[in-house]
């Protein structure tokens, strides 16, 4: 760990700052979700759209970026995107304090936005994994830039409601600031690893190792990429839940409202952190805490079916947030170890794809569902998070690859 604290704490640092402003960038909208539809005088479906289309396009465009990224430098896709992502909340920021119907605008802003998230914290994976050599520095780093990431979403409820109890859309207005100093952290502080300078091989050479690699990989990798994507679609369509009726039910808005959404997440982000620094490079004990984590999720909300008062809802929310803070790490991790770096940039990009995908889908998801029954709303969870638990239960298996690749530096997953 030497390595890590000391001769890459300030590169680091910087990178950690890029899913902190992603996560900011996003999900410090979420709180203000209510208020914005009162504003812009548009249906709770509408407004959920802030969120979706800004992850839709990011969907599409990650897996470009990925590929960039392993053919150009992950830093010369990297700055880019930051600054494009500064530009779509500024265009934001500027609709909605001068037009008078502004939505349409929002829109545009929240799309250029998608395109800069696609080439800024997917990127961020694999990078780390190009800064270390041991597996241990690997996973510590990723456990640090995952924590960075929940700590984001811990803080987006409370600097979103506080934003907005000024202005309805200062949430916008800081979304290019953030941007800017992520942007000249990641230039000055973050140092491209040699290996990066090396010719690439061609287009042809290139696609034809992703798909060999993919296609050696799949069964692991596809479950990895689901599980991901269940994760971030149950995350975000409770927190979208949790902030609608916080306000409907209860009264609550502003920043106590805020600061009830941040409870979950905190422990999201301590468990993630914790996580990181323990599992170390045992591919098994990655699979057993990801077990462990699902199991809390589902638990979670088949407990939450028979009593939801207040206090219980917030109680085993908090469980939930420890079950995907500790399952975070460990998949990041099997994917970043699991896979070469001359592809890892691609094939991560097609992970956080898929996450982007549960993020997309979540808020217009239960909005319909909130629509049709609340009970609904912890079936709907329940089954997303029994179907994780089983997926890591039964096709991520890298005990039995261990005794078959015995030779290589990486083991493969099954």
């Amino acid at each position: 760990m030497k390595c890590l604290y000391k001769e890459k704490k300030l590169d680091l640092l910087a990178l950690s700052s890029v899913p902190l402003v992603m996560t900011l960038g996003n999900s410090m909208l979420i709180p203000v979700l209510p208020q914005l539809a009162s504003q812009l005088n548009i249906s709770a479906f509408h407004v959920s759209l802030i969120i979706t289309v800004y992850s839709i396009v990011a969907i599409l465009l990650i897996p470009v970026a990925g590929y960039l990224s392993d053919r150009f430098g992950r830093k010369n896709v990297l700055v880019p995107c930051l600054i494009i992502a500064g530009i779509g909340g500024a265009i934001s920021a500027f609709a909605s304090w001068k037009l008078d119907d502004p939505f349409n605008m929002i829109i545009v802003g929240r799309i250029l936005q998608g395109i800069g998230s696609a080439g800024s914290f997917p990127i961020v994976l694999p990078l780390v994994g190009d800064m270390f050599k041991k597996d241990t520095d690997v996973s510590a780093a990723l456990g640090l830039t995952e924590t960075s990431n929940t700590a984001g979403k811990v803080l987006s409820p409370i600097v979103g409601a506080l934003l907005a109890s000024f202005l309805w859309y200062l949430p916008f207005v800081f979304i290019p600031i953030f941007c800017l100093i992520s942007v000249l952290l990641v230039l000055f502080l973050v140092k491209t690893p040699k290996k990066q300078m090396e010719e690439k091989p061609s287009f042809r050479e290139f696609f034809a190792g992703v798909k060999s690699t993919y296609r050696k990989n799949n069964k692991w990798l596809n479950s990895i990429f689901i599980v991901g994507c269940l994760i971030m679609f149950v995350l975000f369509g409770i927190l979208f839940y949790l902030s609608d009726i916080l306000e409907k039910d209860y009264n609550i808005d502003g920043v106590y409202k805020g600061a009830l959404l941040a409870i979950p997440l905190l422990a999201l982000s301590l468990c993630s952190y914790v996580a990181g620094k323990k599992i170390g490079q045992n591919k098994n004990a990655m699979k057993i805490i990801t077990v462990i984590g699902m199991a809390l999720l589902a638990g979670s909300f088949v407990l939450l079916r028979f009593q939801h008062s207040f206090i219980f809802l917030l109680s085993l929310l908090v469980f939930s947030g420890i079950g995907i803070g500790i399952a975070l790490p460990c998949l990041d991790a099997l994917i970043t170890a699991g896979i070469e770096k001359e592809e890892r940039g691609t094939i991560t990009s097609l992970y956080s794809s898929m996450r982007f995908v549960g993020v997309a889908s979540g808020p217009p998801i239960y909005a319909y569902i909130m629509s049709v029954s609340e009970h609904l709303v912890y079936y709907v969870s329940g089954a997303a998070s029994i179907l994780a638990l089983l997926i890591v239960m039964l096709f991520i298996k890298p005990e039995k690859e261990k005794k078959t690749n015995q030779v290589k530096r990486v083991p493969r997953l099954v």
